[in-house]
């Protein structure tokens, strides 16, 4: 169901060549070595052309929107403060009165 396949191909352990020597046909492909027993790790990736697959494309890369540029999906794995995460782009005073809830119960604990 797949097509446009993509090899990738990692010697192991030693110094050789790999190559892929026969392409996919019937789920199968070789690979050739320039040494004998040379084990070799593979991935081969196609794109799906399904039905399904081909109605709903994955975008690989999607533009922010102007507003969102300059903050982030998880700030915090940037070490940035709450106040760059996308959702206070997108919703600034809820975000605002969430984070003054947090506090106020913080406060309250103490």
């Amino acid at each position: 169901m797949n097509r446009d396949f993509r090899y990738q191909l990692t010697v192991l352990g030693t110094f050789a060549q790999a190559i892929v020597a026969e392409e996919i046909k019937n789920n199968r492909f070789v690979i050739r070595t320039s040494a004998p027993s040379v084990k070799v790790s593979w991935q081969v990736t196609g794109i799906r052309q399904d039905a399904w697959a081909n109605k709903n494309r994955i975008n690989v890369e999607v533009e922010k929107p102007e507003r969102e540029r300059g903050f982030y999906l998880h700030p915090e794995a940037f070490d940035q403060p709450e106040e760059l995460g996308v959702e206070w782009a997108r919703h600034p005073e809820m975000m605002k009165q969430r984070k003054e809830a947090r506090q106020q119960t913080k406060q309250k604990q103490r």
